[in-house]
């Protein structure tokens, strides 16, 4: 009977007392790399791998609308070698693209496949490519991963040239603390390479293969660290230079010339960033320091990634400011509409002014003119005059009753406007995981550069059904009436929705939003919300409750989706 395991259920069938992440090949532990492999195949060639051990060469013989598991049709084979093979396929049950590496089940490396794709499958990073299936099955095994047609390979990226600094730095940025997140788990790639590196449309850049395609290749590693952070240096390297950082081609750009060595980017090219330069040298440079500040080798993505914090952050370039045409008036504006275009080099005659009005009628006109003049004038000074003395006459009346009018409308001024000041704040979680309950203070500490920010979401702008809605409930001090609520947000775009509810106490139970007084609300697409409380009420207790949050990028701070951030929040009563 067919024997069948996917990454999500039975994950320790084959570990023993080993964990899966020790069997793949035992690329977690530490050391120093056997071997360095130099192939640059078509699937996804690897600039500085492990020890790759020899397997079954025969492959199984599939073809195009071959189907596995009655539900993934094979479509388009990307890669065959030493074995196995890759395809991209069609998930039929989920109409959506994947691809699949398929392997007989009587490979020699059958076994470490699927354990890699286990692990790599339960570490569940968006950061990486995800496996969503790792199976045996009528003497196969095939890995199922996801597709990702918006995506981009580094690869290609850097046919048309070298990255711009701000965008190598987000690359290296993004792929060092990826790795070493999934080697604080104790998984290891060994094989990152400008194929297997992927810039996504909204600018993520994302992984695949974790340990997966290194089992493929039968490749291991005694320093699987240092193997890794060499190699995001090689990356870091390419994308600086558009060249390779070995003396050997590979992935479609040129290698250092021979017998000069490793020499820092800034060398190979000219007007490279310095930082980013002394940072792949300190990648690369695993036996020894940079030349030019003598600072410490990284021999972990951990310590990359502390490297990187340390440099000055990288700015995107500012828009090019393009500017716009000259105005060119038209013949038509010009009064010659329907002449002939004068030919050039001949001087034409400038037209002489009409003459002034010197016939009767001329004269008749002037005088009438001067006459209507001279009548607006009379009747503009005796108005003034008569103005002037109605005033006069009201000064005493309106001086004898100022007293009284002034009491009046003391009585009926509006109260003034002002700040409430916040005396305490607690994250307010309905359902699900909390945000980020450590940073509430962040909302109304007088600096607009800290933020509380929301998790990212897949799917919005509007949050329900899967999660009703995130926010904050403050603390007045005592009962007062507040009439509005203003509030700084970190991301503008389609739509952000903040809703205000009189609480009961600082931390109410999750089943008490349904009971709440709603103050006010409103939807917004800029980076401030103003939410007027159209019928004031006294409260000590406030919660400001986002809906639907507003699509963005990744950064640094999050991954990309629907998320948002507070700052600079203030209440008026």
């Amino acid at each position: 009977m067919a024997e069948r395991s996917t990454a999500a259920v039975d994950v320790a069938d084959n570990s023993g007392d080993e964990p899966l992440t020790a069997q793949a090949d035992q690329s977690t532990a530490d050391g120093v790399a056997k071997n360095r492999e130099r192939d640059t195949d078509s699937d996804e060639a690897q600039g500085s791998g492990g020890t790759e051990r020899p397997g079954k060469t025969s492959a199984p013989e599939l073809h195009s609308g071959h189907k596995l598991a009655r539900r993934y049709r094979l479509e388009d084979c990307v890669t065959r070698l030493d074995g196995f093979s890759s395809w991209r396929a069609v998930d039929e049950k989920l109409r959506r693209a994947v691809g699949v590496h398929v392997l007989p089940a009587d490979h020699t490396r059958a076994r470490s496949v699927l354990a890699a794709a286990r692990s790599s499958a339960l570490l569940g990073d968006p950061r990486f490519v995800q496996v969503l299936d790792a199976v045996e099955e009528n003497d196969l095994v095939y890995v199922v991963h996801e597709w990702l047609p918006d995506a981009t390979e580094l690869t290609t990226l850097l046919a048309s040239g070298p990255l711009e600094p701000h965008e190598a730095y987000q690359m290296v940025s993004q792929i060092a603390s990826a790795m070493a997140a999934a080697h604080r788990e104790g998984l290891a790639h060994l094989r990152l390479n400008p194929n297997a590196v992927l810039r996504t449309s909204t600018g993520q850049w994302r992984i695949r293969g974790l340990a997966v395609n290194a089992a493929l290749r039968g490749i291991g590693s005694d320093t699987p660290q240092r193997t890794d952070t060499e190699a995001i240096g090689a990356l870091l390297y390419a994308a600086l230079t558009q060249r390779w950082p070995y003396e050997s081609d590979a992935y479609g750009l040129s290698g250092l010339p021979k017998d000069i060595g490793l020499i820092a980017p800034d060398q190979v090219r000219a007007g490279i960033h310095r930082g980013l330069s002394e940072l792949a040298m300190r990648a690369l440079a695993n036996d020894g320091a940079t030349a030019s500040r003598h600072e410490s080798a990284c021999t972990t993505p951990e310590e990359l990634v502390k490297a990187i914090g340390e440099m000055p952050r990288i700015r995107p370039p500012e828009p090019a400011f393009t500017a716009p045409p000259e105005y060119q008036r038209t013949t038509y504006q010009q009064g010659t509409y329907g002449r002939p275009a004068p030919h050039p080099g001949v001087t034409q005659p400038v037209p002489a002014p009409p003459p002034p009005l010197q016939s009767r009628t001329g004269k008749a006109l002037k005088w009438a003119v001067s006459a209507l003049l001279i009548t607006a004038l009379g009747l503009g000074s005796w108005q003034l005059a008569d103005a002037l003395m109605d005033q006069g006459n009201k000064s005493e009346d309106s001086n004898q009753t100022q007293t009284t009018d002034e009491g009046d409308k003391n009585s009926a001024a509006p109260k003034p406007v002002q700040q409430l000041k916040i005396q305490g704040a607690e994250e307010y979680v309905v359902s699900g995981d909390s945000q980020h309950p450590d940073d509430v203070d962040k909302t109304y500490d007088g600096d607009s550069s800290t933020y509380w920010r929301t998790s990212s979401f897949r799917g919005g702008p509007v949050l329900a059904p899967y999660k009703p809605g995130v926010g904050i409930v403050y603390d007045l001090g005592s009962a007062k009436e507040i009439s509005a609520a203003t509030i700084g947000l970190y991301y503008g775009g389609d739509h952000t929705t903040v809703n205000l509810y009189a609480a009961n106490s600082l931390t109410p139970p999750a089943s008490a939003l349904t009971s709440m007084q709603k103050l006010g609300t409103i939807t917004t697409t800029g980076t401030t919300a103003t939410v007027k409380v159209t019928k004031p009420v006294k409260t000590q207790y406030v919660l400001v409750w986002l809906t639907a949050l507003p699509k963005a990028p990744g950064d640094e701070y999050s991954d990309p989706g629907y998320k948002q951030a507070i700052t600079d929040l203030k209440f008026m009563g």
